[in-house]
This record gives C-alpha cells, structure tokens and sequence, in this order.
C-alpha cells in the first residue's frame, strides 16, 4: 500500500464532534500537524469525511 501524508490546514472549533473524532482517528490534534499513515480504504474513509479541514500528499 502508498503512505500519504495528512496535514491538518484547518481548525476544528465549530465542527460537529464526529468530525472532531475523526481528526483524533488519525493522529492530528493542532493546525499544521502532519501525519503519516497507510492508503487503505478505512483511511481513506475517515480523511475523506473531514477532507475540508485536511490537505493529503503522497509521502516518498
């Protein structure tokens, strides 16, 4: 499977607690945090579900 990289571009205040969780799901807790993960389908799922508050690029 690719890695990506996920970065948190915008906040979480004013967003739905699902959203919120989501967000915690995959590791980001502040703006501009990047994290590393795997592209598999339940990723995908969850960055796609909060993909206004997060940018996604594939790590090398």
């Amino acid at each position: 499977m690719a890695k990506i990289k996920v970065k948190q571009v915008r906040s979480k205040i004013n967003c739905p607690l699902t959203q919120k969780r989501s967000l915690e799901a995959l590791g980001l807790r502040r703006m501009g945090q990047v994290v590393e993960h795997e592209a598999n389908p339940a990723i995908l799922g969850i960055i796609n579900k909060v993909k206004h508050l997060v940018s996604v690029e594939e790590a090398k």
